[in-house]
């Protein structure tokens, strides 16, 4: 017997979802029959969109119920017996599995940061502040057969450390605490890849210091937003690295991995000898 609190927390989450379709689809960021949510119930078990279906006219008896293998379980309702959850279902529990701190993924279809990703533009840069903050730097997964198991494969390592990904060619993968909170990321994300197509287009920019990194990292760490690829990533890209706590100041100018290497490696070597 499903518990009162079980069924208001699952009635909430059916609507939330249902508003979460509504604005993916109002503002773009989907059509048609395109993207999926999903929301964890519990250890075992996940409401899920369903396949086929336009997911700004969806109800909350439509989403599905499924376990961690991604089945049909629990009671189903009149609006969804001959539904089936979507194709992207193994995505989603790939998110699940390897975050166990996630409650909601998000996966659209964004127009801009899927153009940018089949030009080879990268969201990971150190250009925006709200980005960083709220973010992090946003990698692209590679390219794999939508539908398919290998999308599973493709975010396995990637979602461990962020939330947020860029799918090249296929669209982005969010994750939150909720339904809401998980779209918000993607929408940030399309704003992001928004201004970053109209610097290209005016002919590229400066990245922030980073000295003005390392701030908006504080906040980030402040607000309970950061993970765990964050230091090495900024290090690597932002020129922010730390070394015992300590700012090493490496240069945002550095060419090459190995220019960076050697940096850190001299600043160690500074260390031991003092």
């Amino acid at each position: 017997m499903i518990s009162t609190t079980n069924a208001q927390k699952e009635k909430q989450l059916r609507e939330e979802i249902v508003e979460v379709g509504r604005l993916l689809y109002d503002r773009g960021l989907i059509v048609a029959t395109d993207g999926n949510i999903s929301a964890r119930l519990d250890s075992n078990a996940i409401l899920i969109t369903p396949s086929g279906l336009c997911k700004g006219r969806m109800t909350p008896d439509q989403l599905i119920i499924i376990d961690l293998d991604g089945r049909k379980i629990g009671p189903g309702t009149p609006a969804n017996q001959h539904l089936k959850p979507t194709s992207e279902t193994a995505m989603h529990l790939e998110a699940f599995k390897q975050r166990p701190d996630v409650l909601a993924v998000v996966h659209a279809h964004p127009p801009h940061a899927i153009a940018l990703s089949i030009v080879g533009i990268s969201l990971a840069d150190c250009m925006l502040p709200e980005a960083i903050v709220f973010l992090g730097l946003t990698p692209t997964a590679p390219y794999s057969t939508p539908s398919s198991e290998e999308n599973a494969r493709a975010i396995r390592e990637l979602i461990t450390g962020h939330d947020a990904l860029v799918l090249q060619r296929h669209g982005s993968l969010t994750v939150g605490d909720s339904p809401l909170k998980a779209y918000y990321r993607t929408e940030t994300l399309e704003q992001i890849a928004r201004i970053t197509y109209m610097l290209h287009q005016l002919g590229g920019g400066q990245p922030l210091p980073a000295f003005q990194v390392e701030k908006l990292i504080k906040t980030r760490r402040d607000l309970g937003l950061s993970r765990a690829a964050d230091e090495a990533e900024f290090c690597e890209i932002c020129g922010v690295c730390h070394l015992n706590g300590h700012h090493t100041g490496a240069p945002s100018t550095l060419s090459t991995e190995a220019d960076l290497i050697q940096a850190i490696a001299a600043r160690v070597l500074q260390e031991l000898q003092k």
